[in-house]
């Protein structure tokens, strides 16, 4: 494993941080999640790997994700050996502040995620979309204070546009409030467009990038084609359907296929040499629900693409429309 400074911040995270969507309790919602049984070998396997990076969210299995990382990561692992990462936003409840940005929310969804996860703090504490209902101001003071009493070390970000994103940073920077060190962007082979304008602005801020799915829900594995497009998992990912499925995003999984034939190895170690080549990437953030995922993961850090393996695989993108958060 490597490992690398998070952004302008003095932490260090593994150069993989482990995405723990996978891990809690199959619902309506997500019926391909693993019970705690089946989750626990990953994160403990992740751990023997060197991975010091766990990222999950309140919704995800309607919090049984935190519950299952959270004993986990006590069973398995020191506190203070970790960077836990979670995030607020999607509703949690039926009930109208059951969701969103507002200091209400935000202040009561820490609370809910601290007791779930079973620790004091959590590392980095993200929202994971942008609120259009809550004033920016509300938003960034609410989190500022939860970093000062101690709730979370650091805070986040995850899809929004450049300019939003800026605003956030521009606010916090005007009240003296906490700023946001990271962000958590749509990013792969087949949809770069955060490459037009969020990853520049992060590295000029020197913020964190962690990609979420950096193999585009496993299309880039090359397991799925154009006449055969449904994993399992596919078949009731309804937002994984809106992201992915053009002819030329086939045609990159092609050339990825290509390119992982001629070099001996996975797609998957192919596509994540790819991200790790570029400079603004601290961490992908890696999904593993079979044997071999995280071996496969790690095995990607030493695989070194050469500037015309780089333009093969890149030469075919088509530009897309906003996917992931609008």
């Amino acid at each position: 494993m490597e490992y690398i400074r998070f952004g302008n911040t003095g932490m260090t995270v593994s150069r993989l941080c482990l995405g723990t969507m996978t891990y809690g309790t199959p619902t309506d919602r997500w019926p391909w999640a693993l019970n705690e049984e089946q989750s626990r070998p990953f994160i403990k396997k992740a751990l023997e790997l060197g991975f010091n990076f766990f990222d999950t969210a309140d919704i995800y299995s309607l919090g049984a994700s935190e519950e299952v990382v959270g004993r986990a990561l006590r069973d398995f692992a020191k506190r203070d050996d970790i960077v836990l990462a979670t995030k607020v936003f999607n509703p949690m409840g039926e009930g109208p502040n059951d969701k969103g940005l507002s200091r209400k929310y935000i202040m009561s969804a820490i609370d809910a995620s601290l007791k779930r996860l079973g620790t004091d703090y959590v590392d980095l504490y993200q929202i994971h979309r942008w609120d259009y209902n809550t004033p920016i101001e509300e938003t960034m003071e609410a989190l500022h204070d939860v970093v000062k009493a101690g709730k979370a070390r650091y805070i986040g970000a995850s899809s929004m546009y450049s300019w939003q994103f800026a605003k956030a940073q521009y606010t916090a920077d005007l009240n003296g409030w906490t700023r946001f060190v990271s962000m958590q962007p749509h990013y792969n082979l087949v949809y770069r467009e955060e490459e037009r304008e969020m990853l520049p602005f992060c590295q000029d801020q020197k913020v964190a990038v962690i990609p979420w799915s950096p193999l585009a829900r496993g299309l880039l594995t090359g397991k799925r084609t154009k006449e055969r497009n449904e994993t399992e998992r596919a078949k009731t990912d309804s937002f994984g359907k809106s992201l992915y499925g053009a002819d030329s995003d086939f045609d990159i999984v092609n050339r990825v296929s290509e390119l992982a034939e001629r070099k001996g190895i996975p797609n998957a170690q192919v596509a994540m040499a790819w991200m790790l080549s570029k400079p603004a990437i601290t961490a992908p953030i890696i999904g593993a629900s079979k044997p071999g995922h995280l071996e496969d993961a790690v095995g990607a850090l030493s695989v070194k693409l050469n500037d015309d393996e780089i333009k093969g695989l890149e030469e075919l993108y088509q530009p897309h429309p906003v996917l992931g958060f609008h």
